[in-house]
């Protein structure tokens, strides 16, 4: 790893930081980030494949569709963003799972495996640190969507809300509209949700079977 520090761009339940904290309690060094801001994206969120813990659609980010996103940057180490990564990958933290982070930030786009979030995407740099976020391979339009379920999707709202940097029924419009939600979700139905305990996750999710690949 070359970088210090990274941003950790979260767009999907890790933006409500009670959910991150069950991530981190996986990690190597536990402590918090050093910083969350409200950062927006070029891209689509989308909802696809089935959840093992929600029994819904998970959210992912496709840079390439034309779009907005909205989402969350928290200032963390490399060694912490990586850790965060594996869980999400389902692997065991550790030094064996460290990832070439500096590949990255050089290529835009790195994809260490074929499964969901797998592919790391750098979005650019903030007060010169880079962004850095992961997602599936596959786009937007090359899957099934999903409709998330509500204690996922009440995760995702509690987020972004809890930023202050859109108003939240801005925020309900958003994700009522994002494919797999849409026609699903309206925005009166997900400003309504409101997150129930953050759910297991860092050591709890690993010990859980990769989901097929879609």
């Amino acid at each position: 790893m070359t970088h210090r520090h990274i941003w950790y761009v979260s767009y999907g339940s890790n933006t409500h930081a009670a959910r991150l904290g069950r991530y981190l309690d996986g990690c190597r060094d536990s402590r918090p980030p050093l910083a969350a801001e409200a950062v927006e994206l070029g891209g689509v969120l989308y909802f696809a494949t089935e959840s093992l813990l929600w029994t819904g659609g998970r959210a992912f980010y496709d840079p390439g569709a034309p779009g907005r996103v909205l989402a969350r940057a928290y200032l963390v180490s490399a060694q912490q963003f990586c850790d965060v990564a594996a869980q999400e990958m389902y692997r065991r933290p550790g030094p064996g799972t460290d990832l070439d982070l500096g590949r990255a930030v050089r290529e835009g786009r790195v994809e260490v495996g074929p499964g969901r979030y797998e592919t790391l995407v750098c979005a650019g740099r903030r007060a010169g640190v880079p962004m850095l976020t992961f997602t599936a391979p596959w786009g937007v339009h090359d899957v099934p969507w999903n409709r998330p379920a509500p204690a996922y999707l009440a995760h995702l709202y509690a987020g972004l809300t809890e930023t202050g940097a859109w108003p939240p029924e801005d925020v309900a419009a958003y994700l009522a509209a994002a494919p797999g939600a849409a026609g699903h979700w309206s925005a009166e139905e997900v400003a309504a949700l409101r997150p129930g305990p953050p759910g297991p996750a860092g050591r709890a999710a690993r010990s859980a079977p990769p989901p097929p690949r879609p």
